[in-house]
C-alpha cells in the first residue's frame, strides 16, 4: 500500500468536508451527535467483543494493568461515550459567536467572530474512547478530524470510527468530517504532519516519545498534550482527613491517566500526622512509595511499609509513572512547594490542600500550570468534569489553548468588517 497516497487522500477528503461544515446548522450538527450516540448504544455488544481482541493482544504483549485499563471499553466507558455525544450536543455552538465589535473613525464596523480551525489531525495511543471525544467536539465546532490511533487499540478504533461515520451519514453530513487512518505504520504519522495544505493543526495525545516525535517532524502547528506530572501539596494548615482523601483519590482512583498525581508534597510540620494515615491507605491499595529521607523518618511509617519503602532519586521528581507508584517529598513551605512544582512538574494539574485562604491564593498565583486547584483531587482535571462536554486532550502549552481543550479551543477568530462604501485615502 502507498501510505503517503492513502494519508493524502484522507486529508483531502477532510479538507473538502471542512468547507462544507462551515454552512451546517447547529441543529444538524446536534442531530449527527445524537445519531452517533444511537449507533454506540445499539452496537454495545459488538464494541465490547471487538475491544476484547485488543485486550487479548495487549495481555499477550504483557502490557501493564494501567495500560490495559486505558484500552478497555467496558459498559461504563461506553455509557460515558454515549453521554459525551449528548453532552456536547447540549453545549452552545461557538461558531459565529461575535467576541468583540467596535466602530472606527472611517465608519467601518469591525467585529471579531469565532470560526473553526479547519482540519484537525489527532494522533493518540491507547484509548479508543478518544475517537468519540475528538469526533464529537470537532463536529460541533465545525471542524473535520483525522484520527490516527495506536496499534494496541486499532480494532476498537476502526470499529468505533465506523459507527461515527454511520451517524454522520444518516445526518446528511459530509463523510470526510471524520476520517481514520487504519494503518499503524509510524510512516503514516510522518506523512500526516507534512500535509500543511490540507491539515490545519496537529494534536499529539500520548507518551513523551510520541509527543517529541510529532514536534520534531511536523510542519503543521502542534498543540501539545504532554506528560501529566501532577502534584498534590499538603500544607501545614491542611485538614488531615481531607488531605488523606484527596491524596488517595488523586493517585489510586485511576492511576494510568494523565491527571493522576505522580508526586505528593508534604509540609514538614504535618509529616507525622499525615504520612502514617495516607501510607496505610496506599499500602492496602498496593501503591509503591518512593520517598525522600525526611518522609522516611515519619513516625510509624516504616512499620507500615516494612522494607517496601524505596528511596526517591532525582529522576523520580519528574517521572510520569502512569501506575501505582508515587514519589513523596517533604517541603518546608508553600513557596518551596511552588518552586518544586514549577521546576519539576509538567504544567498540567496541581493541587493544594489547605485551610488558609491566603496560602491557597499564593499557590494559585504562583503555580504555572494549566489547572491549579484548592482542596480537590487532580482527577477532576478533565473536560467533561469541567462542564465542557468532552476534551481533545489537556494542553500543557500556552498558545493558543491551555488545560482541557474543548469547543472554544477548536476555534480561532476572524475579523468581519461591515462598510457603507468606504475607500481608503
Amino acid at each position: 500500500m502507498d501510505l503517503k497516497k492513502m494519508v493524502l487522500e484522507k486529508a483531502k477528503s477532510a479538507k473538502d468536508a471542512s468547507y462544507k461544515l462551515l454552512h451546517v446548522t447547529t441543529e444538524k450538527k446536534n442531530e449527527a451527535l445524537k445519531l452517533i450516540a444511537d449507533e454506540l448504544e445499539k452496537s454495545r455488544q459488538e464494541i465490547k467483543a471487538i475491544n476484547e481482541k485488543d485486550l487479548e493482544n495487549g495481555k499477550k504483549k504483557k502490557l501493564s494493568s494501567a495500560f490495559i485499563d486505558r484500552l478497555t471499553l467496558s459498559d461504563k466507558r461506553i455509557d460515558t461515550m454515549i453521554k459525551n455525544c449528548h453532552d456536547v450536543a447540549k453545549l452552545k455552538d461557538p461558531v459565529g459567536e461575535v467576541t468583540k465589535e467596535w466602530t472606527v473613525p472611517s465608519g467601518l464596523k469591525i467585529t471579531k467572530r469565532r470560526m473553526p480551525l479547519g482540519v484537525v489531525g489527532i494522533i493518540f495511543e491507547s484509548r479508543p474512547n478518544v475517537c468519540i471525544e475528538a469526533s464529537t467536539l470537532t463536529l460541533k465546532s465545525g471542524n473535520s478530524v483525522i484520527l490516527r490511533g495506536g496499534s494496541d487499540a486499532i480494532n476498537s478504533n476502526i470499529f468505533v470510527a465506523g459507527l461515527i461515520k454511520n451517524g454522520i451519514k444518516k445526518a446528511g453530513l459530509p463523510g470526510g468530517a471524520v476520517e481514520i487512518i487504519e494503518e499503524t505504520d509510524r510512516k503514516t504519522i510522518l506523512h500526516l504532519v507534512k500535509i500543511k495544505q490540507f491539515v490545519d493543526v496537529i494534536i499529539p495525545r500520548g507518551g513523551l516519545e510520541l509527543i517529541r516525535f510529532v514536534e520534531e517532524n511536523s510542519v503543521i502547528p502542534v498543540i501539545r498534550h504532554d506528560l501529566g506530572v501532577c502534584h498534590v501539596y499538603v500544607d501545614k494548615e491542611a485538614d488531615i482527613d481531607m488531605a488523606v482523601k484527596i491524596a488517595f483519590n488523586s493517585k489510586v482512583q485511576r492511576p494510568g491517566v494523565c491527571n493522576a498525581m505522580e508526586t505528593l508534597l508534604v509540609h514538614k510540620d504535618v509529616i507525622d500526622a499525615f504520612m502514617p494515615k495516607i501510607a496505610a491507605e496506599y499500602k492496602k491499595a498496593g501503591v509503591e512509595l518512593r520517598a525522600c529521607p525526611e518522609i522516611k523518618r515519619a513516625a510509624g511509617l516504616m512499620s507500615i511499609y516494612d522494607a517496601g519503602l524505596k528511596d526517591a532519586g532525582e529522576e523520580d521528581w519528574e517521572k510520569e509513572y502512569l501506575d501505582l507508584i508515587l514519589a513523596v517529598k517533604s517541603v518546608g513551605s508553600a513557596e518551596e512547594a511552588i518552586e518544586h512544582i514549577n521546576n519539576h512538574g509538567s504544567h498540567h494539574t496541581d493541587s493544594i490542600v489547605t485551610g488558609n485562604a491566603e496560602t491557597a491564593e499564593k499557590f494559585l498565583a504562583g503555580v504555572d500550570s494549566g489547572s491549579v486547584m484548592v482542596n480537590a483531587s487532580t482527577r477532576f482535571s478533565d473536560g467533561n468534569e469541567y462542564g465542557l462536554g468532552a476534551e481533545m486532550g489537556i494542553s500543557n502549552q500556552k498558545l493558543h489553548v491551555r488545560g482541557p481543550m474543548a469547543l472554544e479551543g477548536l476555534t480561532s477568530e476572524k475579523f468581519v468588517i461591515y462598510g457603507t462604501g468606504q475607500v481608503r485615502e
